[in-house]
């Protein structure tokens, strides 16, 4: 399945869990809610997926960890802030970088409207 298609996908899930619990909670909440969002949905995922970095001859094994990642192809990054900002989009664009991923998805769930809430991230 394409990048674009599984964002779509994704985006769904999360409006639905936004929809059904509502913004002010914490991000581990959101996190389980779309993980199950995903597993009904029939959507491969992993959850908190570590990424290892080199750097100049020495490897870092868990550099960082991704919230999702969603069928091999789509970085999921979930928020429960005030407002995203450019530290947000510039953690996953690290992220697709050196995970290799062209497609990012920054969703923060504290907002009124999910939708103003949802960055797409290109690598």
């Amino acid at each position: 399945m394409e990048e674009d298609r599984l964002a779509e996908l994704v985006i769904g899930a999360a409006i639905e869990v936004h929809r059904t619990i509502g913004p002010g909670l914490l991000e581990s909440t959101y996190q389980l809610c779309l993980a199950r969002g995903l597993e009904i949905r029939g959507i491969p995922f992993a959850r908190e997926v570590l990424i290892a970095l080199a750097y100049k001859g020495i490897s870092v094994d868990r550099a960082f960890r991704l919230d999702f990642l969603v069928a091999d192809r789509l970085i999921v990054e979930l928020k429960a802030v005030s407002r995203l900002d450019e530290n947000h989009k510039a953690q996953l664009l690290t992220y697709l970088r050196w995970s290799g991923k062209r497609l990012g998805l920054l969703i923060n769930f504290n907002e009124r409207l999910l939708k103003d809430g949802v960055r797409r991230v290109i690598n």
